[in-house]
């Protein structure tokens, strides 16, 4: 069965003849079958987004229907793979087709050929049920690629084959009430529906990223959503590459969703370069790229997140905590006004489509910590962190009104602190993480019982400092009182020797919980002694001239291996604000 095309609209297609096909039905498009998917019917007509370059298709060519969804191969071989939005390899096309992607090319989204060591943890005459562990692969040094029982499947192991095989061979059976199931490596999964899971629980503990701003002051949990706004050059994606980089999930999957193709080149340059801070291996060695960069067909950006959050569920109903990077929805969502706008719907605020922001809780939904199918108790967790670009830093705009109505930690960006060169320039006055207090419980048994009170003295200082500047602007900082002035001391320490981070530095691209808690009671004693040498009448200019503050400024610098020298520093602060306060100076 086939219809006809009777409108071609940039990669929308109008067919007619189609009453034979359902919404989301991949087809195949005019002579070199094109891949589309049906996404609006009306009557005997459908209009198909094309996922390829539609020009030279006419109308009166043929549309075929392939009567699935679109759907992502699930198997080994994802782990190291660059694939584009609808998870054809990157890397294969180039081998096979050059370095342009050309209409209408075959090839198989993983390697169907190449043998994987299938250990089986199954036995013969086992019950298992959906999601139930037959074996794994070693797939990479750092990932073992569960192989479950795939979903709807449920009863006895009937044989099971050690070995090598491929990821089509036939690796068990399993016999159900409806007779013999053949299982293989191999499984699709169509992208727009959410894999199942038993239970969603609440997040309860924190995805560390490294980063001292995020972890500090705006933490997200494992299972949690997050939304990185900012205008152009403020950082988003170094944010993301440094989440990517250093963020302790155990799978991460970036999606480069319409930015420019330099972005993604920069990733795939850098993560085989990098080692991961607890295995020492390189990090591409469990990250998953999708790159649909601006240059490729619009209609493949609106899936590629699609397909990520689904590699991302796969990976956490093996039991793993998953980080999906989306860079960005604001990409994503001119997609969709550019397919809505050719669709002629009823446009909504300028211009993208009314249901913009069910799409986007669509997509954030399909994050969380969840207990997995199967008879084992087991959880995973997938963190979602979708970039906004507005315009002109605007965050007015749909998408990110849009975005701040669903996530639950925000790091709004600053174009003020990217000028000032200060990374992350993430702004502390309009951020937010909802999730700090459930956090709490587990910050005060795993880091320590002050680190949440220290979280808000930092916050408190640096919101007094925000009020101090209106009248340091107005009359200069003589007119403040001492004390007044130890705040914005205090805060400028927060802000420099804290806060900023160098990404680029060896030492300071990452920090781990310790280090930041050792800095900040560093940070609280300054202000402690520094307020009670005040008090004390003692020099100002002595105060906060002091060497060990100098010391204190180069913390961020010392090795995790060296972090003792902290208590050296705490050490000489204290003589030495105590001895400005007795006078004995």
């Amino acid at each position: 069965m086939q219809g006809k095309i009777v409108k071609v609209s940039g990669p929308l297609i109008v067919a007619e003849n189609m009453a034979f096909v359902k919404m989301y039905d991949v087809v195949k498009v005019g002579e070199n079958g094109l891949i589309g998917e049906v996404i609006e019917l009306r009557g005997d007509k459908a209009s198909i987004q094309v996922y390829e370059e539609t020009s030279g298709l006419a109308v009166g060519d043929k549309v075929e229907s392939t009567f699935d969804a679109l759907s992502v191969e699930l198997a080994p071989g994802l782990i190291e793979g660059i694939f584009d939005g609808i998870q054809r390899p990157l890397d294969k096309m180039v081998a096979k087709y050059g370095d342009r992607i050309r209409r209408g090319m075959k090839i198989d989204n993983l390697d169907h050929e190449k043998l994987w060591e299938f250990v089986p943890t199954a036995k013969v005459g086992d019950k298992v049920t959906n999601g139930d562990q037959l074996g794994f692969v070693q797939e990479t040094s750092i990932v073992k690629h569960i192989i479950m029982v795939p979903f709807g499947v449920e009863g006895v192991v009937e044989s099971i084959e050690k070995g090598e095989h491929t990821i089509v061979d036939q690796i068990a059976t399993i016999k159900t009430d409806k007779g013999l199931v053949p299982v293989k490596m191999l499984t699709r999964w169509p992208v727009r529906k959410a894999r199942p899971y038993a239970q969603k629980q609440s997040p309860l503990s924190p995805m560390i990223t490294g980063q001292r701003v995020i972890d500090t002051l705006f933490p997200i949990a494992k299972g949690g959503v997050a939304a990185v706004p900012g205008p152009f050059g403020s950082g988003k994606t170094v944010v993301q590459h440094q989440l990517a980089k250093w963020a302790d999930a155990e799978i991460i999957v970036y999606v480069g969703c319409g930015e420019r193709g330099n972005e993604m080149t920069d990733v795939l340059n850098e993560f085989p370069q990098l080692n991961d801070p607890k295995t020492g291996e390189p990090l591409m060695r469990r990250t998953v790229l999708i790159a649909n960069t601006s240059d490729m067909p619009v209609a493949a950006r609106e899936a590629s997140i699609y397909t990520g959050i689904t590699i991302a569920e796969y990976f956490r109903d093996m039991g793993y905590n998953v980080a999906i990077m989306a860079d960005s929805t604001s990409r994503w969502a001119e997609a969709l006004r550019e397919i809505s706008g050719r669709l002629e719907e009823m446009p909504g605020d300028e211009g993208y489509p009314a249901y913009l922001s069910s799409r986007l809780a669509e997509f954030y939904e399909r994050a969380g910590t969840v207990r997995t199918l199967g008879s084992n108790e087991s959880f995973g967790s997938v963190t979602a962190i979708g970039a906004v670009s507005p315009p002109g830093g605007d965050l007015s705009e749909p998408v990110s009104q849009a975005t701040l109505r669903i996530v639950k930690v925000f790091w709004g960006l600053s174009a003020n602190l990217a000028y000032r060169r200060h990374f992350p320039a993430i702004d502390w006055l309009i951020s937010y993480s909802l999730y700090a207090d459930r956090l709490k419980p587990w910050f005060d048994e795993n880091v320590g019982e002050d680190f949440m009170t220290l979280r808000a003295f930092i916050m408190n200082i640096l919101q007094e400092e925000a009020n101090l500047d209106e009248i340091v602007r107005l009359v200069g900082m003589d007119a403040l009182s001492y004390k007044d002035r130890m705040t914005m001391e205090t805060a400028k320490m927060i802000r420099e020797d804290y806060l900023h981070q160098n990404a680029f530095h060896e030492t300071d691209t990452y920090t781990s919980l310790d280090k930041q808690y050792r800095m900040l009671k560093l940070i609280k004693a300054f202000y402690d002694l520094g307020n009670q040498a005040v008090a004390d009448y003692a020099d100002f200019d002595k105060i906060i001239n002091c060497p060990a503050k100098e010391r204190i400024g180069r913390a961020k610098y010392l090795e995790e291996s060296n972090l003792q020298e902290f208590d050296e520093i705490e050490r000489q602060l204290t003589e030495q604000l105590k001895a400005l306060s007795t006078g004995d100076n």
